[in-house]
């Protein structure tokens, strides 16, 4: 118990000094995700978007003439890339390279529940979104997917610190039980400050920090939408947290929505045979993998 205690203080001290000064979220990636899902993207801006990335840009192009996509003309711009390979598979690209890039570590355990973390951020955003259109309270498709994709920010800031300060703080370097308590513990509050700091729009903030209270606000739509996303994908298995027992139909907040056993339903039909998902879900699987081989060969 002491030991905890220690590890808690050192890294509230550790957090506090390093809120806004680890690159979180890349705000070309956020943009383009906040783009695609719209019912009509703006190609001219996407295209921007894109070609301002110079690893995002060589990576859709790479794809676009790959021999699953290549046609008789090879592919040159970024224009043409969009509009061969299509919306879908862009934001596929997209999360992916989020995922390889910023959601990884040379830490085998961090990078392991850094996976984990992307995987569930993008599902919760997917789930979010769906429920946003199934829903008659005013919440729009765009501001539930930034906040089902925003509601754990405070885990990866939590998993940057640590990465970034146990080689000089041994306390750091803790049990998996132990990590895993820390973020539960923590990242709401922390996620809450830190997007408060980098001046996001209240209600995202609002979200981070109350979105595992017991009791909730039944005025905030978009807080009850995004607590159900984030129970599904725990019941799912999606994410650090599994909870394959939980009923969601039985819940408050499915209540307070209204939503009805098809509506649920329909949304975890969706994540679980959505590619970009499994993949991110796949990913996160062979890095738990090559950890424990790692441990039995060590």
């Amino acid at each position: 118990m002491k030991n905890q205690e220690k590890i808690f203080s050192q890294l509230k001290k550790s957090l506090e000094t390093e809120h806004g000064g680890l690159p979180i979220f890349s705000a070309v990636s956020v943009r383009l995700q906040l783009e695609l899902i719209k019912d009509e993207p703006d190609l001219r801006l996407i295209e921007k978007l894109i070609v301002e990335d110079q690893s995002l840009s060589s990576n859709i192009l790479k794809l676009a003439n790959s021999s699953l996509y290549s046609g008789i003309v090879q592919i040159k711009t970024v224009r043409n890339a969009i509009m061969r390979l299509g919306m879908a598979e862009i934001m596929h690209v997209v999360c992916i390279d989020i995922n390889n890039n910023l959601f990884s570590s040379p830490d085998r355990q961090i990078d392991e529940l850094m996976k984990k973390l992307w995987s569930h951020s993008v599902a919760c955003a997917y789930g979010a979104a769906l429920l946003a259109n199934m829903v008659e309270c005013g919440v729009e498709r765009e501001e539930a997917f930034s906040a089902g994709l925003f509601h754990d920010i405070g885990k990866l800031l939590i998993l940057k610190v640590i990465e970034k300060k146990k080689k000089f703080y041994k306390v750091l370097d803790m049990p998996q039980e132990d990590l895993l308590e820390a973020l539960a513990k923590l990242h709401a509050k922390h996620g809450s400050l830190l997007m408060d700091r980098m001046k996001l729009p209240k209600m995202y903030p609002l979200v981070a920090r109350d979105h595992h209270l017991k009791r909730f606000d039944p005025a905030n739509p978009l807080l009850i939408i995004v607590r159900v996303a984030n129970l599904i994908c725990h019941k799912l298995g999606i994410g650090i947290v599994e909870e394959p027992e939980l009923d969601i139909l039985g819940t408050e907040e499915v209540a307070a929505l209204k939503l009805t056993k098809p509506a649920i339903y329909r949304v975890q039909h969706f994540l679980r045979h959505n590619q970009t998902i499994a993949e991110l879900t796949e990913s996160s699987s062979h890095s738990e993998e090559k950890n424990q081989t790692g441990e039995h060969e060590g």
